[in-house]
């Protein structure tokens, strides 16, 4: 035990719990990348318009936005095992709901504004993404306190980054999977493998996840909670506005924008062409970014200082956007995608670790609720601002433009102040 009362694991616990957890969470990436290969192809199978797909599709976006502060609160007051496992099995429910709308009729309910004509095997489909939404909230808040409560200052770095490295493997993982099932054997053969991923994760959870901590008398955090929970812990805001930007920047503009992009400029690589250039750049960014996060956290860990780390991370990410706005070219694309791969993959496993290393434990759910949330907002702000912006407001230059002066930010808004803070400094977690 430690001074402070709480359990000391061995390096060996250590693995065996971290690597329990990351399986959990890889799978989970895994039966998601699987979805959307084969979703965006119901329209051909079923009565489902386009604007109902889209509906479907960010379905679970919005239930995880929502279930991100609730499930935290659950996890401070339970502990991470049980809301963990929960939150497995109700992610492995959403592939299987995918097969029982494949087989339900499609028989049409009725038709709304705007959304159109509404089925039942749509209805099936938006129920079984908001389950996937409530339980992505419960495995990545459960990943997180569980991995910061097992680790400490001197190796929670090294976890987390491979735990954020492979939850970024796991969706292009799935992706292939779910591509190649859906022409070889079809979609109901890609869902049933999806599900069957997911339950496994949660067998191997149950089977090795310790119980930790549990018995916060706080008050439930809500979603409308989080701007005073914000204004009253400025380093948590500090690390939240760095995690919304990476989020916003990768999730919302570089995906939403860079096949336009590619073909606004006429972009051209034997027989590719915009989609394929962008398809295999985006790809060339997510293996950069996964492989990065991998070191950067051990790295991290033999630091005096980890936040030491953003600057560099927010820097490369500001210069690739600078590149891509000014020079329209593809080797400098490729170029550019590689310095925002490498920046995203150092930034993000530092705040995540510097989050853990600032929050006392009977906080963390809550805490990375709160990271959390501030991620999917700029997850679901990117493509809605990003495309009107390109190609209506301000041009592409222009538009990358103002991503790289909003990183620039991040070094005022973000690394100054945490570089500054002594808790983060000395590793030092707080006791109130």
């Amino acid at each position: 035990m430690s001074e402070t009362g709480q359990k000391t694991y061995t390096n060996r616990e250590i693995r065996t719990v971290a690597l329990a957890v990351i399986a959990g969470v890889f799978f989970g990436g895994v039966a998601t990348g699987v979805a959307f290969p084969t979703l965006p192809l119901l329209d051909e199978h079923l009565v489902i318009t386009a604007v109902m797909l889209s509906i479907i599709l960010s379905a679970n976006r919005i239930s995880r936005l929502v279930m991100n502060t609730p499930a935290g609160s659950i996890i401070d007051r339970y502990g991470t095992r049980k809301p963990m496992i929960f939150g497995l099995y109700t992610q492995a429910l959403a592939p299987f709901g995918y097969l029982v709308g494949l087989y339900t009729p499609a028989y049409v309910i009725g038709a709304f504004p705007i959304v159109g004509e509404v089925s039942a095997p749509a209805l099936v489909f938006v129920l079984a993404r908001l389950f996937w939404g409530l339980g992505s909230a419960f495995v990545f808040l459960g990943a997180f306190a569980t991995i910061t409560h097992v680790t400490t200052v001197d190796n929670r770095g090294q976890w987390v980054g491979i735990l954020r490295g492979i939850q970024s493997m796991g969706f292009p993982s799935g992706l292939i999977i779910g591509g190649v099932l859906t022409d070889i054997a079809g979609m109901a053969t890609a869902f049933a493998v999806a599900g069957t991923l997911a339950l496994i994760a949660g067998t191997v959870a149950t089977v090795v996840l310790p119980r930790v901590h549990g018995g916060t008398d706080e008050e439930s955090a809500r979603l409308r909670d989080i701007p005073g929970i914000l204004l009253d812990r400025p380093a948590v805001m500090a690390i939240g506005y760095g995690n919304f930007t990476l989020r916003f920047l990768w999730g919302g503009v570089i995906l939403s924008t860079l096949a336009r992009y590619a073909d606004v400029h006429g972009m051209e690589l034997s027989v590719l062409e915009a989609a394929g250039i962008s398809g295999v750049v985006m790809a060339v960014g997510v293996i950069v970014s996964g492989t990065t996060t991998l070191f950067t956290g051990w790295l991290s860990d033999r630091l005096r200082d980890r936040t030491v780390l953003t600057l560099p991370a927010f820097s490369a990410v500001a210069a690739g956007f600078i590149i891509i706005a000014f020079y329209p070219t593809l080797e400098l694309l490729l170029g550019a995608i590689v310095l925002i791969g490498f920046g995203m993959g150092m930034a993000a496993p530092v705040l995540l670790a510097i989050l853990g290393d600032l929050t006392p434990g009977d906080e963390l759910g809550r805490m990375g609720g709160v990271y959390q949330v501030m991620g999917d907002v700029g997850l679901t702000l990117g493509p809605l601002l990003a495309i009107p912006a390109a190609e209506n407001w301000f041009g592409y230059q222009l538009t990358y433009v103002i991503c790289g002066a909003l990183v620039f930010v991040c070094l005022l808004i973000v690394s100054v102040p945490l570089i500054r803070n002594p808790e983060v400094t000395t590793g030092v977690v707080k006791a109130d």
